[in-house]
């Protein structure tokens, strides 16, 4: 039967963050105690007054335009607008079932070649293959933050070919290793002179923990794409609503993908067009502040706790996510390193292999949201204090699985 499936889709396997999902749930349901370290998921509850917006919208049931609900486009202009300076008009923003079909709907459009920083999100890889577009990872180091250097970026290009169409992809605050870009302006610098596209997941960057906005399109509009939606700043992860922005200059590139969408899903549900419309109405920053306190907060404390001579790890920017490196000898992939710890511990987390690093390089992406967001968020009065006694009260689970994570590589 596997010769009725094209090769290039034969060769896909299963998101792993959702395969991870899967097997812990699976091993809780044996009656084996997980750590859900594996499954990067908002845990707060979504603002009620988006809540309500949705019930309100409930009974509508019409078709909604390709591009999405015009108010939906024109709100998240302003939000754009207001974050990085730039006019990407509604007519240039596309409303998807989450940002991830965004992207998917760029790597079926585009005729070119793929730049994509390691470590990258498990899914842009894949993309690049369903619309066969060539990949190449640009591997980066700890000491520049886990983003590429200009230097880095240039002779990369150059090992390439310009005369090549490609796509850099970034992605600040960072999916797997949770910190953010430093020197976008510098990587903007060499993206423009070699006229190359960018595309910007901001999925991550109402979450980043200095509480500033910092997207590449600041410096490099003219080319720049970003995507983003509701599921990590707003807990709805589950609603599926994310965008496209599209510059000026790339109107005949929409047009294409508007097609795509049309001949797809058709368009995003209606009810929770009209809910963001709320999402993106206002700023909801206390909902963001305390969200973002509660993160850090956790995101230190397991840091704090985990970081020794037998585990590496920066300090947390952004996100939910901590990068680990483990020192050992014992395990020959990140993915062997994995399964023991989970064997070991019940600490489910994924290998640094799935995000286009060496599999000989001791990676491991760590999420530090197996917690009753809800429960937590309620319990919070005061951003600035969150102490341990707070998080070992409203995130046991994650103060006992990284106490077992931090005694089993003692042993390393």
């Amino acid at each position: 039967m596997s010769s009725k499936v094209k090769k290039k889709i034969l060769k896909l396997k299963e998101s792993s963050t959702l395969v991870i999902n899967e097997k812990s749930k699976e091993l809780i349901s044996k009656g084996k105690k997980i750590y859900q370290f594996g499954f990067g998921q908002s845990p707060f509850p979504v603002p009620e007054k988006i809540v309500e917006a949705l019930k309100e919208n409930a009974h509508r049931k019409e078709y909604l335009p390709i591009q999405g609900l015009t108010e939906l486009r024109e709100n998240i202009s302003k939000y754009l607008f207001k974050r990085t300076g730039n006019d990407y008009p509604k007519e240039n923003i596309l409303i998807t079932p989450g940002s991830k079909e965004a992207m998917l709907l760029i790597h079926i459009a585009f005729n070119g070649e793929i730049i994509i920083p390691a470590p990258g999100w498990v899914s842009y890889e894949p993309q690049a293959e369903i619309g066969s577009n060539k990949v190449h990872w640009l591997e980066t180091s700890r000491a520049n933050n886990w983003f590429p250097t200009g230097k880095e970026l240039e002779k990369k290009i150059k090992s390439i070919g310009k005369k090549k169409n490609l796509i850099l992809i970034l992605n600040s605050p960072n999916n797997p290793s949770g910190v953010t870009c430093n020197n976008l302006e510098e990587l903007a610098k060499v993206a423009k002179k070699n006229r190359i596209m960018v595309l910007s997941d901001e999925i991550y960057t109402d979450l980043t923990f200095s509480n500033e906005y910092n997207s590449i399109s600041k410096f490099y509009p003219e080319l720049t794409f970003i995507t983003g939606g509701l599921s990590k700043w707003c807990g709805a992860g589950g609603w599926r609503l994310g965008f496209l922005a599209v510059p000026k200059k790339l109107r005949e590139f929409l047009r294409s993908l508007k097609s795509l969408a049309s001949e797809s899903y058709s368009t995003v549900n209606t009810p929770t067009q009209y809910a963001s419309v709320e999402a993106y109405a206002y700023e909801h920053e206390n909902y963001k502040l305390k969200v973002r306190a509660i993160l850090k907060a956790v995101g230190n404390y397991v840091y704090n706790n985990l970081k020794s001579n037998k585990i590496l790890i920066a300090p947390p920017q952004g996100a939910f996510y901590l990068m680990p490196e483990f020192k050992n000898k014992k395990y020959k992939t990140s993915s062997k390193l994995c399964e023991a710890i989970l064997y070991d511990t019940g600490v489910a987390m994924l290998p640094g292999s799935d995000f286009g690093f060496s599999p000989k390089k001791m990676l491991t992406r760590l999420s530090y949201t197996d917690f009753n967001g809800t429960e937590f968020f309620r319990n919070v009065t005061n951003c600035s204090m969150i102490d341990d006694e707070m998080i070992k009260k409203f995130a046991p689970n994650v103060v006992e699985g990284v106490n077992k994570l931090s005694n089993w590589a003692k042993n390393l």
